[in-house]
């Protein structure tokens, strides 16, 4: 990342501040995820929010007031996270549920997203035994709520995952990506960035204007497949002509957040 992770005095142990790094150096993940989402007919995730570290002086100490809440409908631009504020504050005054929020995505703490399991099919005897109730979304991310899991005894994990309706799996063994353990190479590349190559070549071909358009902030389709990690994408971008030396308004190039997200497997296709 271009900035240096924040981790506010809040008391947090060691295992916690680490849990606040983890989510920062893999947020890209969950980005990725999220823009996927947001482009299909039929949604995929059941959960989907990011945990942000929110603040103000206390008055009656050196120390500020920490809360850590979570926010939805997530936006990224590759430097700030946005979205709105879903929890009840206990003691900040100056933040309410509903509100807008954008910070640098060094003052995020958390993220996760749930996704439906599939249900396993039981044949003969086994059959007869089975539970007729669907499996619980299995959730990725969430190291702080897996730290927190860690701390706990066996029944109150259970009664913890209970109250989410959410199977967080091994608080050990914390998965980023959809299907990791099945499919390691979604790591490197989202599955829907390599089996949508053709409806992409297609769409460009249609509104070759898209190639060179830039919003607000100045960030055109290839800064934007490249902040979401999308290989496939950026190489058909490229090779459509477009210009991968534009600039934003605060002056990236799509070279810039591949770097600064450390997309390894994009860097390579900017520098030949």
């Amino acid at each position: 990342m271009e900035n240096s992770p924040i981790f506010f005095a809040d008391g947090a142990d060691s295992k916690m501040i680490e849990a606040y790094k983890k989510a920062q150096e893999t947020f890209k993940y969950f980005w990725r995820e999220q823009s996927w989402e947001y482009r299909r007919i039929i949604p995929a995730l059941t959960v989907s929010c990011v945990k942000v570290a929110f603040s103000q002086e206390n008055p009656s100490s050196e120390d500020p007031i920490v809360e850590h809440m979570w926010i939805n409908e997530i936006d990224f631009d590759g430097d700030n996270v946005k979205g709105y504020l879903i929890n009840e504050p206990n003691e900040l005054t100056n933040i309410q549920v509903g509100d807008y929020v954008e910070v640098p995505l060094n003052e995020i703490s958390d993220w996760l997203f749930a996704t439906p399991q599939k249900t396993k099919k039981s044949t003969g005897i086994s059959k007869l035994f089975s539970s007729s109730a669907d499996p619980l979304p299995k959730a990725y991310g969430g190291f702080t709520i897996q730290k927190m899991r860690s701390d706990m005894s066996k029944q109150e994990r259970q009664d913890h995952d209970d109250a989410w309706q959410m199977d967080f799996g091994d608080f050990n063994d914390i998965e980023v990506v959809y299907e990791q353990k099945e499919h390691p190479e979604n790591i490197v590349e989202h599955p829907m960035s390599k089996n949508m190559t053709e409806e992409f070549v297609k769409f460009l071909n249609e509104y070759p204007g898209e190639l060179t358009h830039q919003d607000e902030k100045g960030l055109t389709l290839l800064h934007k497949e490249t902040i979401a990690g999308n290989l496939s994408s950026v190489e058909i971008i490229l090779e459509a002509g477009a210009d991968k030396n534009i600039k934003t308004n605060t002056g990236k190039t799509a070279l810039d957040f591949a770097r600064q997200l450390n997309w390894e497997h994009l860097i390579p296709v900017f520098e030949k």
